[in-house]
């Protein structure tokens, strides 16, 4: 919550800062490399490398969604900048393929053989800009004139090196079906496409090309296959699905430019997890550029074939032998794997704490002398969060037995409504109940129904639940807006689902190997020699959430006015829940789940954040002096102080609020808040005073009730 100059169109606070900043963490891409990878590949993924713009600012230069009125069109005739795509996906990432796609921890491996290539690939770059302007040339200690990095070389160049070869249009119609895009795909070679509409032309010059309405990929062909399966559909009714259907609409598609690099390309593809970017120029689109097109990019026709590279680079790396096998799983990852077939439950807690100059007419105070009381507000009733937790029993997809299935969710109401008279609570309040309503009345339909039903076996997933909860919020006539995000866990798969609109985010913890956090501090520090005990802590972060940004400190939100906005109009922020950041990951035991606002991602480092979490675990004796084998040998014996954890997580939530609210108030040491402002040329220094909800959650072994086998921490 937060003071803005317009309701629609004017910002709101940053929009979680820290959240932001570690998505784009060397440390947290790395961790994930000994980690799970989460589910789907395309939308957890995340970040690199050291002084890259970050996601939320090249967003806010528009590098996120492709502009309605300027997209007009694909290029009319091939032109030096054009290419298809042969890479993976675009955009942010839904589960099933329907809406808008969310990005999260891309494995390092991504940027380490970027780094190999241009190492390796140095002097394929064409003779250019740069060297001398650098201080190339004799005597200078600069590089040879004339040459430069394969990662200096405009993304322009590559196009036009692609279309010298072979020019292949990447578009298809959003009236086309799968059936015709698998063709499209194969026929051209493509794996990403140019989504158009042709019977809406905005230009003479374009009237026999449409308009640019979204982009599709491969990976979302097989995405929206593999959904349609799970629920039960046939393959003529798959293959006859509209591209319109599931595409990543315009609004999404993330961009480059044909001035920008291919090292900066790169890390943007890395950043997203995707591997086909439209290059956008001048309102048109030129082109799709690809992992693969930049890798090729000045190999010449005979280094790509003949005898001679055939024995140097494929002879002795052709063909497995009969006898090859999988290798074993690594040993620190060994009793992980044995627990995989067993049940996960958390255990939840929430802590939640207004905004410190809130009163008790609901006002807010922009600093303390404007607040007046003498102690600062403490009554969670007058916060303009929201959110609610609950746990259901569904049936399995056979209807054989049910599984515990335990859904949770934050929203942040806009403060500024409080300027036209709407209190910013009712409508981030009404959204959550409505989310906990709609969860209560499914269950209890299922259970009546599930034996002569298959629909009512399937879980009703989180985008679903905000969709319903909107509508209803709507049909009531409530006005206002709020970010939104939530989730499910479910015990008998090991997945968290969430749904995230906005600036309120989710971070899981994970201990992990240390030779593995180690290399990760190397790289993030840059330091030759990391020895063994630098690290503070060995919980590290395993995942961070997307947000979705119209641009800095102006995020996404769930909104209505008493009457339907154009989606297509821009100026306004308001999105649909189709168009939420939709994900998937796999956690373990022992992990811990934070889904928080922005209030505590802005004030509270993301480093310090799992301080936190780690000295809550040893003080309640989960994890002693960073010994993790204690704790598996303890689990291995049927100890999993479930029902400890479930008194104690409370106490998590609640400490981070109040660490939140801690340094909201210090004016003397710049918050991530502060920082993130400071590097878009807005001075703020100090905290940034907000509402805050956590809710906390932790991964066991056993229900808190099963007391079976369980001892005292002592």
């Amino acid at each position: 919550m937060a003071p803005t100059c317009s309701l629609l169109g004017a910002a709101r606070p940053v929009a979680s800062a820290s959240l932001r900043r570690l998505s784009a963490s060397p440390l947290s891409a790395s961790i994930l490399s000994s980690a799970d990878a989460p589910l789907n590949t395309i939308h957890e993924d995340g970040p690199r490398l050291g002084r890259i713009p970050s996601l939320a600012s090249r967003r806010s230069h528009t590098h996120h969604g492709l502009p309605v009125a300027m997209t007009a069109s694909l290029s009319t005739m091939p032109m030096p900048n054009n290419g298809e795509g042969n890479g993976g996906g675009n955009g942010i990432g839904s589960i099933g393929g329907t809406a808008a796609r969310s990005a999260p921890v891309i494995r390092h491996n991504h940027i380490d053989n970027a780094l190999a290539d241009e190492r390796e690939l140095e002097d394929r770059a064409e003779p250019g800009r740069g060297d001398e302007a650098k201080g190339g040339g004799p005597g200078t200690g600069g590089r040879k004139k004339g040459r430069r990095k394969l990662s200096e070389v405009p993304i322009a160049e590559v196009l036009k090196a692609k279309h010298t070869l072979r020019w292949v249009e990447p578009v298809i119609t959003k009236d086309a079906t799968v059936r015709e895009a698998v063709s499209v795909c194969i026929e051209r070679g493509l794996s990403g496409m140019m989504v158009v509409d042709k019977s809406d032309r905005i230009s003479e010059a374009t009237r026999e090309r449409g308009r640019v309405v979204g982009m599709t990929t491969s990976r979302d062909l097989l995405r929206v296959m593999a959904a349609g399966f799970k629920e039960g559909k046939t393959a003529d009714d798959l293959m006859d699905v509209r591209i319109g259907e599931f595409m990543t609409p315009i609004s999404q598609v993330i961009y480059a430019r044909p001035e920008e690099t291919i090292g900066m390309c790169r890390t943007v593809m890395a950043k997203l997890g995707v591997k086909c970017l439209p290059v956008l120029s001048n309102g048109r689109v030129e082109g799709l550029v690809t992992a693969r097109d930049m890798s090729e990019f000045g190999l010449e026709a005979t280094e790509r074939g003949g005898k001679k590279n055939y024995l140097r680079h494929v002879s002795e790396r052709v063909g497995l032998s009969s006898n090859t096998s999988m290798a074993e799983p690594p040993a620190y990852l060994r009793t992980h794997l044995a627990m995989e077939s067993r049940a996960h439950y958390v255990n939840v807690g929430v802590g939640e704490m207004p905004h410190p100059f809130k009163t008790a007419d609901a006002g807010c105070g922009m600093n303390r002398r404007d607040f007046g009381p003498k102690d600062y507000s403490t009554d969670p009733d007058l916060s303009e969060d929201a959110h609610f937790v609950s746990r259901v029993e569904v049936p399995d997809e056979v209807g054989a037995e049910f599984r515990f299935v335990t859904y949770m969710g934050v929203a942040d109401g806009v403060g500024s409504w409080r300027e036209y008279g709407v209190d910013p609570r009712d409508f981030s309040h009404k959204l959550m109940e409505e989310c906990k309503n709609i969860l209560k009345e499914t269950s209890a339909t299922a259970r009546g129904n599930y034996e002569t039903n298959e629909r009512y076996r399937r879980l009703i997933m989180p985008k679903d639940i905000l969709s319903k909860a909107y509508d209803r919020v709507k049909a009531d006539n409530v006005i206002g807006s709020s970010t939104a995000c939530v989730g499910l866990f479910d015990c008998k798969s090991h997945q968290l689902h969430f749904a995230n609109l906005g600036d309120s985010g989710i971070v899981v913890l994970r201990h992990i190997d240390s030779d593995n956090a180690r290399r990760a501090l190397k790289r993030r520090s840059g330091t030759a020699n990391v020895k063994s005990g630098s690290n503070k802590s060995e919980l590290r972060v395993a995942f961070v959430s997307q947000q979705q940004l119209r641009s800095f400190n102006h995020p996404y939100q769930l909104g209505w006015t008493g009457e339907e906005l154009d989606q297509e109009e821009e100026g306004h922020s308001f999105k649909n829940p189709t168009e939420s950041c939709t994900t998937s990951i796999h956690v373990r035991r022992g992990d811990i789940i934070l889904m928080a606002t922005d209030g505590l991602f802005d004030n509270v480092d993301i480093d310090d954040i799992a301080q936190v979490a780690m000295k809550w675990e040893q003080d309640n004796g989960f994890v002693r002096g960073g010994d993790v084998s204690a704790r598996e040998k303890r689990w291995s014996m049927g100890n999993s102080m479930s029902l400890l954890s479930s008194e104690a997580v409370p106490e998590l939530a609640a400490t981070l609020c109040e660490k939140a609210r801690e340094l909201s108030l210090d004016n003397s040491v710049d918050s991530p808040f502060a920082v993130l402002a400071k590097e878009n040329d807005i001075m703020w220094s100090g905290g940034m005073p907000d509402d805050c909800t956590v809710v906390a959650m932790h991964v066991v072994g056993k229900l808190s009730d099963d007391t079976v086998g369980q001892v005292p921490a002592s």
